[in-house]
């Protein structure tokens, strides 16, 4: 090999890289500073001078094809490498002109209009739900789970996140509240399971919408809650609450105006909206090419600096603003593992290529969000400055009452009408 070894030389510093080439030549890059380490071996010769020109994307199509063997270690474990040398790569030559290539067609690969929202849609979510409950908690959350204590187990990190989310929106019994990219409906079933809401949930999804749907029917909550494939844009009616969890990552950083446009003119005057996204705190940039062209076409996750310049044209108030830094990570490990332990079964579903492909996306994006500059944000807005307390202390209490109805379900007590739900919180005490 006569390419990659240079690019090698200059990017590998901290951690410890060996490669084996395809005629069995060994060479060892970095070690000069302490950090991870992996053997891979490059079969296909052509990777040579791929990887070396087009590292980010061609490392991932190496090993998605079998060309790049993880002789030592695992992908994460490449990726680790890869990660703790970040800047250095990023800084080569062939990786900064794809990346201004991209940068220059950045309005292009985000315009998303519906129809072609839709086809990004059906690009990720449609790939039939038994490969999604190999990994996920059981209501099938796809977001980041919220680790208050940092050891709970996923499902108890997703309950938390639910909650979390719930109390935030301020909920009272009668209000209408539209989740936009409900997903399965985990969230929206919780919310009115907990606060007595109306929910509608709408999903780009057929299989999403599907699924959450026989779930409210089985809950015995189909006449509060009700899930329709419809794009947000579509919507004509007011509604007291808006959430949107893990769906702002798929507008585009040119439809944001519009975006938030849309959820001040579906909110009624004292309306309360709550929006959860991937962020980073980096400067505005573009998605990696890896991502963009096999996971989430058309996705990209804003800076809070770009949220925030749309929301202010919007008109609407911002009333909270909170950062979850790596908690995100922590659910994408969980993720991982899990998928690891059924890797067998997603051959099956699938093939060997498809199971590489999203071993390599789980593991780079708890990098990402572990030793990158991904964050998660959340930012409650309103129509009104007062549409919520003036102090965070109505989070926490709520938070408490959620709790308790939590630890009480499945005990027998019908929580689908709960009436007052602190109230009989403290009852239940």
């Amino acid at each position: 090999m006569r390419f990659l070894p240079l690019l090698l030389r200059r990017a590998v510093r901290k951690g410890r890289l060996t490669v084996i080439g395809p005629r069995g030549e060994v060479e060892t890059f970095g070690g000069t500073e302490s950090g991870p380490a992996a053997t891979i071996r490059i079969n296909d010769p052509a990777y040579d001078w791929k990887i070396a020109f087009n590292p980010e994307l061609k490392a991932a199509e190496a090993y998605m094809d079998g060309a790049l063997i993880v002789e030592e270690g695992d992908v994460h474990d490449f990726l680790e490498v890869f990660f703790a040398n970040k800047r250095s790569f990023d800084l080569s030559a062939g990786q900064a002109f794809w990346r201004t290539v991209a940068r220059r067609a950045k309005r292009l690969h985000q315009h998303n209009p519906v129809s072609r929202s839709r086809a990004n849609v059906k690009h990720h979510y449609e790939l039939g739900d038994d490969l999604y409950r190999l990994f996920l908690d059981d209501a099938t959350q796809y977001s980041c789970a919220y680790f208050p204590r940092g050891d709970e187990s996923l499902e108890e990190a997703q309950t938390a996140k639910m909650r979390h989310v719930a109390a935030k929106l301020n909920l009272a019994d009668g209000q209408r509240v539209l989740d936009i990219g409900c997903g399965w409906g985990g969230l929206a079933l919780y919310m009115a399971r907990v606060a007595g809401v109306e929910v509608l949930g709408v999903t780009l999804s057929p299989d999403q919408a599907r699924v959450a749907t026989a779930r409210a029917e089985a809950m015995g909550l189909a006449d509060r809650v009700r899930f329709e494939v419809r794009d947000y844009r579509e919507m004509d009616k007011k509604f007291d609450r808006i959430v949107s969890v893990g769906m702002l990552e798929h507008v585009g950083a040119h439809h944001l105006d519009g975006y938030f446009r849309t959820v001040r003119d579906r909110l009624l005057p004292d309306g309360v909206a709550l929006i959860h996204s991937i962020s980073t705190k980096s400067p505005p940039g573009i998605t990696g090419p890896f991502i963009r062209k096999y996971i989430f076409p058309g996705g990209y996750s804003p800076s809070l600096s770009e949220i925030t310049a749309a929301i202010e044209l919007s008109g609407l108030w911002v009333l909270d603003v909170e950062v979850w830094r790596k908690h995100y990570g922590f659910t994408l490990r969980e993720w991982r593992r899990r998928f690891a332990a059924n890797r067998a079964e997603v051959v099956k579903l699938y093939d060997e290529r498809f199971a590489r492909m999203w071993e390599f996306y789980l593991s780079a994006c708890e990098c990402v969000f572990m030793y990158g500059s991904g964050n998660v944000v959340q930012i409650q807005i309103g129509r009104e400055r007062d549409a919520v307390p003036i102090s965070r202390d109505y989070i926490s209490e709520a938070t408490q009452a959620y709790q308790l109805i939590d630890a009480h379900d499945g005990n027998g007590i019908d929580f689908s009408f709960a009436g007052n739900n602190v109230e009989l919180a403290r009852q239940t005490e």
